[in-house]
C-alpha cells in the first residue's frame, strides 16, 4: 500500500483542540467537586493553557514572568486571593445576610467573600461561562506562581535567593519609602526577570489606596504557596459547593430577574405597550436620549461627542447626575438587579420624553398617539452563556393564572464590545451571523443595522460574521487568523451573540413566545484587537476612543426604534 503523508497539525488546530480538551476537563472537575490546579487532577488545564498560550496571558509559556496578564487577571479576581489555599466557587447561599462583607473585584461585579485566613468564596450567578472565566484565570495565576518559586528556591533544602529574603523584609513593613520602594522593585524585578522599568510601571497600575505596595505582596503571596506546594506538599485546592452543583443550568437567577421586569410593566401599565429590549450598559441610551435638554448649552459650544466624552471623566459627575436626575423625572424608571445576575435594567417610557433638541427623532413621533409609543427595556452586558439565560427567560410569557399574557416584544437590539480582527480599537463590527467556537453550529440573521446606517466620518465599519468564543481569555493569534482567513470570513470575537440569537429563534420560531417578525439589531464597537501586539484586552481599555463608536450605535439604534414606531402614512391618511 502507498505511504500516506499525514499533514502534521497547524498551530491553530492544535490550540483547538486544546480549547476543547480545557472545557471538557472543566465540567468534568466541575461534576467531581474539587481538584488540585497544580496536582494531577489539574495537569490538563494547565497543559491545555501552555498549549494554547493565549495573547491575552502573554509569556505564560516562557520562563519570565508574565505581567500585562498578571494585571489583567488579579483585575478580575477578589482582592487577596493570592494569599488563599483554598477557594470556594458557591452558588448564592445567604452570604449577604451575615457578618462578611462582599469582595467585588475592580473588572469583574461578582460577590467574593474572605472566610478566614486560608480560604475565599466566590459566588457564581452569571451561568458556565463565569466558572470557565474563574477556572482559567485561576490556572494562570497557580502557573506563575511556581514560576516564580523555581526563579528563587536554589536547594532541595528550600533555600532562596536573597532576592526572595529583600522582598519578603519589604512586604512585612506596614511602609515603605521612596529609596525602599525602589530596591525592593530591584529585587523583584531580578525574581521576574524583568526589567525596573517594566516593574515600575505595573507597579503604579496594582497600586490601591490602601495598599500603594500590592503588586510586592502579590508576587510575595503567589510565591510563597508556590513555595509551601514544592517543598510542603500543600496544594491549593479549588471546590465546588453542593448547591452550585445542583443549580447550575437551572436558570434560578435568569428567572427571577425576567420575572422583576415583567411585574414592573404590569405595575405601570406598560406591558401591552410596543416593547423593545436593548442591550447595552446604562449611560448611552439615557446620555442620548435626555442629555441634549440638559446639557444644551455644552453641546452648542464643544459639540454633541465632545460632551458625551467629557461625562466618562471624573469631572464630568456633576452632569451625569444632573442628566440622571431629569431622566428619572421624565420617563426612565431604575431596576437595580436583586436576582444575583448583577443585570440592572433601565425602562424607558417615551410617551413621557419629550425629545427635546433630539436630532435622531422625527416629529410626526412627537405627535403620534402616547398609547402606541414605544418602552424601552435597556439591560445591563451580559456575561457569556448568561446572555441565552436572561433573554430566554424576558422573552417567555407571563404566567399569572391559567391564561399567559405574551409580551409584545417589537425588537431586540444587541450594542455589544468585541475584538476585532480588521481593523483598529474604537471601529465598528455589524454581523450577518454568528459562528459559536469549536462547533459547526452557527445562528445567521437579518440585521436591521448595516454599514450604510453606522457609516461615521473617522469611523471604520466592517460587515461579516462573528465569533462567540467560550472565553476571550483563551485566544491566540493562529486561532484567530484562521477564522479571519478562512471561508468563515469572521470579522471580531466575543462571547454573547450567539447565546442571545439562539434564545430569539427559540422565541420566535419554536416556542412562538413573541412575533416572529420580531426585528433584530447587533453591533459591535472594537475593544481591541488581539491579532495586533499591544492591542490586546490586557493592553488597557478603550478611553475616549470607544465614546464615538457607542453613541454612533446608540442613536441609529433609537432612530429606527422611534421611525418604525410612527404610522404609515397610508394610516395617517385614512384616519384623516
Amino acid at each position: 500500500m502507498p505511504i500516506i503523508n499525514v499533514e502534521p497539525r497547524t498551530r491553530a488546530q492544535e490550540s483547538t483542540n486544546a480549547i476543547e480538551r480545557m472545557y471538557i476537563t472543566m465540567r468534568h472537575l466541575f461534576n467531581r467537586g474539587f481538584y488540585k490546579p497544580m496536582g494531577v487532577s489539574g495537569e490538563s488545564l494547565r497543559e491545555s493553557l501552555l498549549t494554547i498560550r493565549p495573547e491575552i496571558y502573554g509569556s505564560i509559556a516562557e520562563d519570565k514572568i508574565e505581567l500585562s496578564g498578571l494585571l489583567y487577571v488579579m483585575d478580575r479576581l477578589p482582592m487577596g486571593i493570592e494569599e488563599c489555599t483554598y477557594i470556594n466557587l458557591t452558588s448564592d447561599e445567604g452570604y449577604s445576610g451575615s457578618h462578611f462583607k462582599p469582595i467585588i473585584p475592580k473588572k469583574r461585579r461578582r460577590n467574593c467573600y474572605r472566610i478566614d485566613k486560608q480560604q475565599m468564596n466566590i459566588e457564581i450567578t452569571r451561568g458556565r461561562s463565569e466558572i470557565y472565566d474563574i477556572l482559567t484565570h485561576l490556572t494562570f495565576l497557580m502557573v506563575e506562581s511556581h514560576k516564580i518559586m523555581k526563579r528563587v528556591i536554589i536547594n532541595d533544602d528550600g533555600s532562596t535567593t536573597r532576592d526572595w529574603k529583600c522582598l519578603e523584609d519589604a512586604v512585612e513593613k506596614d511602609e515603605l519609602t521612596q529609596e525602599e520602594k525602589e530596591v525592593a522593585v530591584i529585587h523583584t524585578a531580578n525574581i521576574l526577570g524583568r526589567t525596573f522599568d517594566e516593574v515600575m510601571q505595573v507597579y503604579r497600575s496594582f497600586a490601591t489606596p490602601d495598599n500603594p505596595n500590592q503588586f510586592l505582596s502579590t508576587i510575595y503571596y503567589l510565591g510563597l504557596l508556590g513555595k509551601h506546594e514544592i517543598l510542603d506538599e500543600q496544594k491549593r485546592i479549588i471546590t465546588f459547593s453542593p448547591v452550585l452543583r445542583e443549580r447550575l443550568g437551572h436558570h434560578i437567577h435568569g428567572d427571577r430577574w425576567a420575572m422583576r421586569i415583567k411585574k414592573h410593566l404590569i405595575d405601570h401599565n406598560l406591558f401591552d405597550r410596543p416593547l423593545h429590549i436593548i442591550s447595552a450598559n446604562l449611560h448611552s441610551v439615557m446620555n442620548s436620549v435626555y442629555g441634549p435638554k440638559v446639557l444644551a448649552a455644552q453641546i452648542g459650544k464643544k459639540g454633541r461627542m465632545e460632551t458625551f466624552a467629557s461625562l466618562s471623566e471624573p469631572s464630568g459627575k456633576k452632569n451625569r447626575d444632573a442628566i440622571k436626575k431629569y431622566a428619572l423625572q421624565h420617563g426612565m424608571q431604575e431596576l437595580k438587579d436583586q436576582s444575583g445576575t448583577n443585570i440592572d435594567v433601565q425602562v424607558f417610557d417615551t410617551s413621557k420624553t419629550s425629545f427635546e433638541h433630539v436630532g435622531f427623532c422625527e416629529d410626526r413621533f412627537r405627535e403620534s398617539d402616547n398609547n402606541n409609543k414605544p418602552v424601552l427595556i435597556v439591560m445591563d452586558y451580559a456575561f457569556g452563556e448568561q446572555a441565552y439565560e436572561t433573554l430566554d427567560e424576558l422573552l417567555k410569557p407571563y404566567k399569572d393564572g391559567i391564561v399567559p399574557r405574551h409580551m409584545n416584544i417589537k425588537s431586540v437590539s444587541i450594542m455589544g464590545k468585541a475584538g476585532i480582527l480588521e481593523g483598529e480599537k474604537g471601529d465598528i463590527m455589524v454581523p450577518d451571523a454568528h459562528v459559536f467556537e469549536g462547533t459547526a453550529d452557527n445562528y445567521p440573521f437579518k440585521n436591521r443595522l448595516s454599514k450604510k446606517d453606522l457609516a461615521t466620518v473617522g469611523l471604520n465599519v466592517v460587515s461579516g460574521s462573528m465569533v462567540t468564543v467560550l472565553g476571550t481569555s483563551l485566544q491566540n493569534k493562529d486561532v484567530l487568523e484562521y477564522f479571519y482567513n478562512s471561508s468563515w470570513r469572521v470579522i471580531g470575537l466575543e462571547m454573547e451573540g450567539a447565546h442571545y440569537q439562539k434564545a430569539i429563534q427559540a422565541a420566535s420560531k419554536v416556542r412562538r413566545s413573541i412575533s416572529k417578525k420580531v426585528r433584530v439589531r447587533y453591533a459591535y464597537y472594537a475593544s481591541d484587537n488581539p491579532l495586533k501586539t499591544g492591542h490586546t484586552l490586557a493592553s488597557g481599555g478603550l478611553g475616549l476612543t470607544g465614546v464615538k463608536p457607542v453613541y454612533v450605535i446608540t442613536e441609529k439604534i433609537l432612530e429606527q426604534i422611534l421611525k418604525e414606531s410612527l404610522p404609515k402614512v397610508e394610516d395617517q391618511k385614512v384616519n384623516q
